[in-house]
């Protein structure tokens, strides 16, 4: 797993998904462990990654701390509701639940916009919200940016249902960020993506406790089998969150994009194939 974790951390750090997206599936279609117990050892893993690409953009100076403190207040309890939740459902019902919400991310991945639009989104906040901007973050590298917030209740919501999925599943909040903060909350690019970053980081760790405090309550076999993966993912998705910054560099971010959603489709298909 040492190794397999730095491969899939270097993916999914070049590709900006969330690592627990592929390490549940593997956990469930490689490893046959129970559903529960794959995506809390999933989410876990993940902590480690994200920590990582936290600290190289808190260095940066491109984290809209403010914007993530008010969406973090509705995706930490939803993210601990969706523990919960999936402590209660069904081994089968929740790899069915798994297997439909890679579909939803396989298609978020197949229907992202091109970077050329990217780019556009990016020049029309910058020509278009000129007056009364309410937030100005400049960056170390002597960027500025200025915005203003927009749509902020729909960001709560779709936030929350994110949270919800990423306690329940390990995965979904990051898509919908990118979907609200750039192109419905009007936040430009590069502060979208930190603030995003920012944002599934702190929910990830604080849903990766709920899991642990259920598996601890367990106890027997399940803490076992988390502990003993961790000691060898954790380490591998920190040196692999350094690597896919080098491999987003020098790889088309449309190529990996498509790549992903195929993959995703094909696992999802896996998982609810009986």
């Amino acid at each position: 797993m040492f190794p397999v974790s730095m491969a899939i951390a270097t993916i999914a750090m070049s590709s900006g998904v969330e690592g627990a997206t592929f390490f549940t599936p593997l956990f469930i279609l490689g490893l046959g462990l129970p559903a529960e117990v794959a995506i809390g050892t999933g989410l876990m893993t993940e902590v480690f990654g994200f920590a990582s690409g936290l600290y190289a953009y808190a260095r940066k100076g491109s984290i809209d701390y403010q914007l993530g403190q008010m969406l973090l207040i509705v995706s930490i309890p939803a993210a601990l509701l969706g523990t919960w939740l999936g402590g209660m459902i069904p081994d089968d019902i929740l790899k069915g639940i798994l297997g439909v919400g890679l579909f939803a991310i396989a298609s978020s991945f197949l229907s992202s916009p091109e970077p050329a639009t990217v780019k556009l989104l990016d020049q029309d906040i910058e020509e278009h919200h000129n007056q009364a901007k309410q937030t100005c973050i400049k960056t170390t590298a002597g960027e500025t940016f200025c915005y203003t917030i927009g749509n902020r209740m729909e960001g709560r919501l779709l936030i929350g249902i994110g949270g919800l999925f990423l306690g329940m599943l390990s995965t979904g909040l990051g898509q919908l960020n990118g979907y609200f903060l750039l192109q419905r909350c009007r936040v430009p690019s590069k502060i979208a993506v930190a603030t995003s970053v920012f944002i599934v980081a702190i929910t990830a760790l604080i849903a990766s406790v709920g899991h642990v405090i259920q598996f601890i309550q367990v106890g027997g076999e399940a803490l076992n089998t988390v502990l003993s993966l961790a000691i060898f993912t954790g380490p591998g998705v920190i040196i692999g969150a350094q690597l896919g910054s080098l491999v987003a560099s020098s790889m088309p971010q449309k190529l990996l994009e498509r790549s992903m959603g195929i993959l995703f489709i094909l696992v999802g298909v896996l998982i609810l194939a009986p």
